[in-house]
């Protein structure tokens, strides 16, 4: 039962079926994509399917479970320049699905994180102010709750599913899209 709620949050929302006026579903995944790169004169997207050693690194990183092995992974360019990549993590946080889209720089830095769709009860949403705590974050040890990330008081679950999430999205970037060193971002 769980996995076809979480499927079907995911379906709603990467379908772009559901608009802002269904409770829980904030942003369609093409108003998100064009949220997060709106300077962009075009998208692509990159879907990729992790071997072992690649999902074994990601967790590692991370610190925190994959739930697939098949992420795509959104790059907005201007002209040839790269102006940064996006993920879409969800996940369950109690018993209720949420989703948000992680913007990352070209160099590996949180450069925006939005709620696409948030299914538990209101009170249990963190909020953009608490999101805000990852804007020019990379993935680092300190980029944990306790850590550089503050708690949500009542929200213990929420804080903890969204920090695990966001540590996933950048150890994705590490393994999949980060420029080995000396090189330029692709």
């Amino acid at each position: 039962m769980r996995s076809r709620t979480i499927l079907l949050a995911f379906a709603l929302v990467l379908s772009g079926a559901v608009g802002t006026a269904k409770a829980g579903v904030y942003l369609s995944r093409s108003e998100a994509i064009e949220q997060a790169f709106p300077d962009a004169d075009r998208v692509t997207d990159r879907t990729f399917v992790l071997d072992d050693t690649q999902s074994s690194a990601v967790e590692k990183l991370a610190r925190a479970k994959l739930d697939s092995k098949l992420v795509t992974v959104y790059t907005g360019y201007k002209a040839n320049e790269v102006l940064g990549h996006a993920l879409i993590d969800i996940h369950t946080v109690r018993t209720l699905p949420e989703a948000f889209m992680v913007v990352i720089t070209p160099t590996g830095e949180i450069r925006s994180l939005r709620m696409l769709a948030f299914y538990e009860p209101g009170e249990y949403e963190p909020p953009t102010r608490w999101l805000g705590q990852f804007h020019n974050e990379a993935l680092s040890e300190e980029l944990q709750l306790r850590g550089k990330i503050h708690g949500i008081a009542g929200s213990t679950l929420s804080a903890r599913a969204v920090t695990s999430g966001v540590r996933r999205a950048l150890a994705l970037y590490d393994v999949l899209m980060k420029p080995p060193p000396g090189d330029v971002a692709p």
